[in-house]
């Protein structure tokens, strides 16, 4: 039997079937135990070999998302964010305006929810088989300017132009100069309806100009992050505020 299962995980190695030839040893134990039929043990092989695939693939679109942690729609605590609905939320974890190509724009204050929302809905398009790339517009910015001398800011880029689901934070917290603010402009001109974007911005549109320097590109820039887009003003108060934890406090209480 052992040359036998030898013989099995080189033929999966040459297949390509990388699950099957790393669990076969279980595969076949289950298959036992389970007084399987040779068509049922064939189906368990691909579907298991299948799951791993897709375990897999999705496994490397986080990796290569970006995303600085993990957050899900589950931990956005609409009770205390009450500018958006429990409804509103249903909806946009539903992913149908990824599929539409419409852009998300969330404004409002440090503490309110903005990246929390980007993260979970970026994780979720992730797990449901999208290309996702999350950055800021500071780490953005590097990028654009060395695209063409640094090899991981090409690559960078090439995902931003292959996602589905571009998500910039930070939007708007630091002026930029005139010509990374051209850099921006190319960048939402090359990706508009072509992928989603997402926006976090503590700034209104009155203040976009302000920060991109100039009112024509904004109104440009503006023009088309808002052509197909939902707005969302997140409102109220810092949740990390309301919610800080002291460690001495802790250690008070241990």
């Amino acid at each position: 039997m052992k040359g036998l299962t030898t013989a099995i995980k080189d033929a999966a190695s040459v297949l390509g079937l990388s699950g099957t030839k790393g669990g076969i040893d279980s595969l076949l134990l289950h298959a036992e135990q389970s007084d399987m039929t040779h068509a049922e043990f064939l189906n368990y092989i691909f579907s298991q070999e299948i799951k791993y695939r897709t375990d897999r693939a999705k496994e490397k679109r986080i990796k290569e998302s970006g995303l600085p942690y993990i957050k899900t729609l589950d931990d956005f605590d609409v009770s205390f964010q009450k500018s958006i609905s429990a409804k509103q939320l249903k909806q946009l974890s539903e992913l149908k305006w990824i599929e539409q190509t419409y852009n998300l724009m969330f404004f409002g204050p440090p503490g309110v929810g903005k990246t929390h929302l980007s993260i979970s809905l970026a994780y979720k398009a992730a797990q449901e088989g999208y290309r996702v790339v999350f950055t800021t517009m500071t780490s953005l910015m590097q990028s654009l300017r060395t695209a063409e001398i640094s090899k991981r800011s090409k690559t960078k880029l090439n995902r931003i132009y292959h996602a589905s689901l571009v998500v910039i934070d930070e939007v708007g917290y630091l002026p930029i100069e005139r010509t990374d603010a051209n850099l921006f402009f190319q960048l939402v001109t090359d990706l508009h309806e072509q992928a989603s974007i997402i926006i976090t911005t503590n700034k209104g549109f009155e203040e976009w100009t302000e920060f991109l320097g100039d009112p024509a590109l904004t109104t440009a820039v503006l023009d088309r992050l808002t052509y197909r887009c939902d707005m969302i003003n997140l409102e109220g108060r810092s949740y990390r505020l309301e919610n800080h934890k002291s460690f001495l406090k802790q250690q008070e209480n241990n």
